[in-house]
């Protein structure tokens, strides 16, 4: 892709960065999908420039949610933004789905990518299970108001390590790691005092892109999904469900005793279901794309 978005200013204009890509207009679908098919097709470097430039606003909307970790909001939108060039690179418009709902999971990896990296510095581990872990650790720790400082209490560790699955002594290590490498949000941004991290969130007003992701494929994608569970027997719907569409998820072993199999027999059927889903999902938007 030979040409880049508009280069993300330091800290100091950031302000103008943000609106600077406010200027950018939004697509209209049958647009999206006609830039989309000549990137596709044709290799038009233009076309995927402004399906990239147009989503640009979404990107600086998603870098927004991960500031709590101590890195300055212009990287973090810049590897965004790179994950939203391959995003654009991979997309497929004959899918069925819109370019920002596709994006927002190139956008996030990309983000979390960059996270990890700079965080190695005090040995974050990278495997699956403990990306899991470094993602959700705050926002867990949130949920059940366990807000103390340094070390948590036993019981909350608990309660972390099985929601999320891990061992609780990863629980109280990488706990203790973030809180020894995180930055407050209120810190001063330069050395004159003037400004802290806050000033530069990202506002909170909903984008083009997220209303677009929210209301206009909201729907299509509860059809689908309706009509993609219906592939499955219940044991496989239930498990899916417990397991991968609840903002509490069940664990391995809370489920292994529901049914008395084993938690890897639980977790061969939760794959088996998924890749189900997936497949039910993808003919359905084929389908539908046919028919309109």
């Amino acid at each position: 892709m030979a040409r880049t978005p508009i280069p993300v200013a330091s800290e100091g204009g950031l302000s103008s960065y943000l609106r600077e890509i406010r200027k950018f207009p939004m697509l209209e679908p049958d647009q999206e999908f006609m830039l989309a098919k000549s990137w596709q097709e044709h290799g038009d470097s233009s076309a995927a420039h402004e399906l990239v430039t147009s989503h640009l606003r979404l990107v600086a909307k998603i870098a927004s949610g991960y500031r709590g970790y101590g890195l300055p909001m212009s990287e973090l939108i810049s590897e965004g933004n790179v994950g939203m060039m391959q995003a654009v690179k991979r997309f497929d418009p004959d899918r069925g789905f819109r370019l920002a709902t596709y994006a927002m999971w190139w956008i996030r990896a990309s983000i979390q990518e960059y996270i990890l990296h700079s965080w190695s510095l005090v040995k974050i581990g990278t495997t699956a299970a403990q990306k899991k872990l470094f993602f959700n650790l705050r926002k867990l720790k949130g949920q059940i108001k366990a807000l103390e400082e340094g070390d948590l209490h036993p019981e909350n560790v608990t309660t972390i390590a099985d929601r999320l699955n891990v061992p609780e002594k990863d629980v109280v290590s990488m706990n203790r790691r973030m809180a020894a490498g995180d930055s407050s949000l209120n810190a001063p941004m330069r050395q004159d005092g003037e400004g802290e991290w806050m000033d530069w969130l990202v506002d909170d007003s909903p984008s083009q892109e997220t209303i677009y992701a929210e209301s206009e494929e909201l729907e299509d994608r509860r059809d689908l999904l309706s009509t993609a569970m219906s592939a499955l027997n219940d044991r496989e719907r239930h498990i899916l469900t417990e397991r991968r569409l609840k903002d509490d998820p069940s664990t391995l072993e809370q489920l292994s005793k529901v049914y008395d199999i084993s938690r890897e027999r639980v977790r061969q059927i939760e794959v088996r279901a998924f890749e189900k889903i997936q497949k039910a999902m993808r003919n359905a938007a084929r389908d539908k794309r046919l028919i309109t």
